[in-house]
């Protein structure tokens, strides 16, 4: 079955999202912060990427029933507290449409926009199409001025077949190296993948797309790996000890958000590591649409014990200990260092 029109889809809400995130970031307030009841820390640009994304689908695809499972709720901005958020969110939102210019729309109300962000509620499943979404991958790297994605993807019947993930601060070029910075060379990536058709890069300015793949590296000693910047996000000391068991000599490297796929998929880096502490559940749309443009690039992505990912459950990936990406050759041997690494932890984790 081909997702055609569902990928035109995401990738125009993909992109128009990463415009507004790209405002935002370039004249952050601290007005622009919110703190959630969970102390995480959620911007304007959050609820404004989510009410443009469930916007844009529900206008590009208008015959579909539209399920939403995404990150945000309007809680918060049904206070008296949060009017004033709501309107910057509103006016945010129809400035973004107007500078596009494609759907020729009345302004959108505040109620349109808190309708929109609530389209997010739906619970996902194993039956039937729900898109998944996180608004702002990596909150905590857009306030720092660095890595975020926009990530979406397209579950039907409980399978990823499509994903969309923009990563508006990742260059064009490598990351893998060490001394590689965000201020040299053109930055803004879009990365797209629909079931059985590959991965594609291209700019989010909207330039020509080139098919990427993960990285073909056999040996470990020559491999690199990615891992979460926030340490609360995942065990730094755990994956320290599964690279010295590898052999692994390159340092980590550390980013925020999806873009870790986005960058493993075009071959920047080799493995990517994500053990969060104990207690911690991981949510779908934070793997969805990096799952699927990391393995439609050839990539295998699992949880600790090799188990496939499974996103059929609702809004959270059961899994054992953590997730585990890398291309299939060094597989069988992360695999083996995974398990030996949580054996010497044993029952700390």
């Amino acid at each position: 079955m081909s997702y055609d029109k569902e990928l035109v889809a995401a990738k125009k809400a993909a992109s128009l999202s990463a415009r507004l995130c790209q405002k935002v970031q370039k004249a952050l307030l601290q007005s622009d912060v919110q703190s959630k009841s969970d102390k995480s820390p959620v911007t304007v640009a959050d609820y404004g990427s989510q009410a443009l994304v469930s916007f844009v689908l529900q206008r590009e695809l208008p015959s579909e029933t539209f399920s939403l499972v995404a990150e945000e709720d309007s809680g918060d901005l049904c206070t008296n507290e949060g009017q004033e958020i709501l309107e910057r969110i509103t006016k945010l939102v129809n400035d973004t449409l107007a500078s596009d210019g494609s759907y020729g729309v009345s302004t959108l109300s505040t109620e349109d926009v808190l309708k929109a962000i609530d389209s997010g509620k739906s619970e996902g499943g194993s039956h039937g199409r729900h898109w998944v979404l996180d608004p702002i991958d990596g909150t905590k790297g857009f306030l720092r001025g660095d890595q975020y994605a926009i990530a979406l993807g397209l579950l039907e019947e409980g399978k990823v077949v499509l994903g969309a993930l923009a990563c508006p601060n990742l260059p064009l070029s490598s990351i893998g190296s060490a001394n590689q910075s965000p201020l040299h060379g053109e930055i803004g990536c879009l990365f797209f993948a629909e079931v059985g058709t590959g991965t594609y890069m291209q700019p989010l300015n909207g330039a020509s797309a080139v098919k990427v793949q993960v990285s073909a590296i056999d040996n470990p000693e020559e491999a690199s790996f990615f891992e979460s910047y926030e340490a609360a996000h995942s065990m730094h000391d755990l994956s320290s000890s599964i690279a010295k068991k590898l052999g692994v000599k390159a340092p980590p490297v550390r980013i925020d958000s999806q873009a870790k796929y986005g960058a493993l998929a075009r071959g920047d880096g080799t493995i990517y590591l994500r053990f969060p502490r104990k207690g911690y559940r991981e949510k779908i749309w934070d793997h969805a649409a990096g799952y699927i443009v990391v393995t439609e690039a050839g990539g295998v992505a699992t949880d600790a014990a090799g188990n496939p990912l499974d996103f059929s459950k609702g809004r959270y990936l059961d899994l054992d200990t953590g997730i585990i990406v890398t291309n299939p050759k060094l597989m069988p041997s992360l695999l083996k260092a995974v398990r030996e690494s949580l054996d010497e932890k044993g029952s700390s984790l």
